[in-house]
């Protein structure tokens, strides 16, 4: 991360955040004892991170920083993509499906249908799925779950959020390196609404039931994909 961009915004976002008294300062905002207390952290660790000495925080300390320094839904987008910046990692190149998955999704038109990964990206899908998903450019369901469109959506989104919070921890838990990494996003940009669902589930998501999207009522269920992947293939029926 060059220039240390990550410790910079954290200490002008301490700075710039309201202290607890009125008292005269010689600094503005908060000291680092104030802003240590509300995160649970030390005050060597913050100091650390805000000097550059530490740039590997986890995603429960970030999202603790977050939550005391009282960050908008941008600014925690922001520190997540700072994190992200300091990645030296190639993305992985999108798994291939073969032909034959392929030419099954498009037998099942108008069937709203898709391909998930592991951790919960669209590999691919029907027409009918893209109509009615609600997903428009974002490509994976988890992801948006816990975006702001996604309350407007889903008419049962607790439900929902549930579900997909217990499939990516179920992927993390495999050994699934792409979804311990969309984890460590969403536990920094959707904060506890989502790391709470995470950390808290104890079961697996359910692979058949009903789903509402929007004004559509759909029967869901998934059927898995042969192969090393691990893909999932989602079928949702109108519900009539």
């Amino acid at each position: 991360m060059a220039d240390n961009a990550l410790g910079r915004f954290v200490r002008a976002r301490r700075e710039a955040t309201t202290p607890p008294t009125r008292e005269r300062r010689r600094t503005p905002g908060l000291r680092r004892g104030e802003l240590a207390d509300r995160a649970g952290i030390s005050v060597e660790y913050l100091t650390r991170l805000e000097r550059g000495t530490d740039r590997s925080p986890s995603g429960q300390v970030l999202t603790s920083l977050a939550d005391a320094l009282d960050l908008t839904a941008d600014e925690r987008i922001h520190l997540y993509r700072l994190i992200k910046a300091d990645s030296t990692c190639e993305p992985p190149s999108p798994p291939q499906l073969r032909p034959t998955v392929l030419k099954t999704l498009e037998a099942l038109e108008p069937t709203a249908a898709c391909v998930l990964s592991p951790a919960g990206d669209v590999l691919a899908s029907t027409a009918q799925f893209h109509k009615i998903s609600g997903l428009g450019a974002e490509q994976n369901t988890v992801r948006f779950a816990f975006s702001s469109e996604a309350k407007a959506h889903y008419p049962d989104w607790d439900q929902i959020a549930n579900h997909r919070a217990a499939s990516l921890r179920a992927a993390a838990d495999l050994g699934d390196h792409t979804a311990a990494a969309l984890a460590f996003e969403l536990s920094i940009t959707a904060g506890a609404a989502f790391a709470d669902r995470y950390h808290s589930s104890a079961s697996l998501p359910p692979t058949t039931g009903t789903e509402r999207w929007g004004p559509h009522v759909l029967v869901f269920d998934t059927l898995y994909v042969p192969g090393d992947g691990e893909h999932r293939l989602m079928l949702y029926f109108s519900q009539h």
